[in-house]
């Protein structure tokens, strides 16, 4: 467990209404997912979470989020936004692109407006998580869903991860490599909603690098080299049309 107090970039934004060491592995091969009848489908089920330690309701999203990290073939992110420092804390762990992946979202998925906190499925589906059954139940349905992307193959040597061929929009798709923090995170917070509680975070994002294009042909690309000892990369193969995740794995 990782207790930290210090201060990211943050800038307060638009309000949002107050309504994740374990990954699931690459899953390129059919598993069962636990507790459940449901087959895995050769893509992990891509879970991002964004929320804020100043949002009084997101503490207990974040556990039941945190409850599918352990699932095979389910990749659990973290975002922590920045937009809730207008109410006395300034979040430790937000970075203003969280913020502009989530209005990315809020776009593409033409929603009103953005929610804190708020689960995305696989880059297209917006789940609020109320409770574990929901969001649980939503994984299951993903799960289920038939999508059998393009092989994603990290090299022995570290610094490359090769994609596969595959089908993909004429728009293409932009090939994300999501840095992240393994495990809990776990925060103290001294003011605002969630003042004297003690906000625990798991898999908290890092840094987001788009780190190449993917238009259906086979392509090695080269991953950051700027990672920190103990952090892990999600390479994330996102439709540039509707924001669909075509394809994901973890190193």
């Amino acid at each position: 467990m990782i207790f930290r107090g210090w201060t990211r970039l943050g800038i307060a934004g638009a309000v949002g209404a107050c309504l994740f060491a374990a990954v699931g592995t690459s899953a390129q091969t059919v598993r069962r997912v636990a507790q459940s009848d449901v087959t895995v489908r050769s893509v992990p089920v891509v879970v991002e979470l964004f929320t804020a330690q100043g949002c009084g309701g997101c503490p207990e999203a974040n556990q039941r989020v945190e409850t599918l990290a352990d699932r095979p073939g389910v990749i659990v992110l973290t975002y922590p936004v920045d937009y809730w420092d207008y109410t006395g804390w300034t979040d430790t762990l937000a970075q203003p692109e969280f913020s502009a992946r989530q209005q990315e979202y809020r776009q593409a998925l033409r929603l009103r407006a953005v929610a804190t906190p708020q689960v995305i499925l696989d880059g297209y589906r917006t789940v609020a998580p109320r409770d574990e059954d929901t969001l649980g139940l939503a994984v299951d349905e993903e799960s289920a869903r038939n999508l059998w992307g393009p092989e994603i193959e990290f090299r022995e040597t570290g610094d490359r991860v090769g994609i596969g061929s595959g089908r993909v929009a004429a728009e293409g798709a932009e090939v994300l490599a999501v840095v992240f923090r393994p495990g809990p995170v776990l925060v103290r917070v001294e003011s605002g909603d969630n003042r004297g509680r003690v906000v625990r975070h798991t898999n908290v994002v890092q840094s987001i690098h788009p780190i190449g294009e993917w238009t259906g042909r086979s392509i090695l690309l080269s991953l950051p080299d700027d990672i920190e000892d103990g952090d892990r990369i999600a390479v994330l193969i996102q439709s540039r049309d509707d924001r669909h995740i075509l394809g994901a794995a973890v190193r």
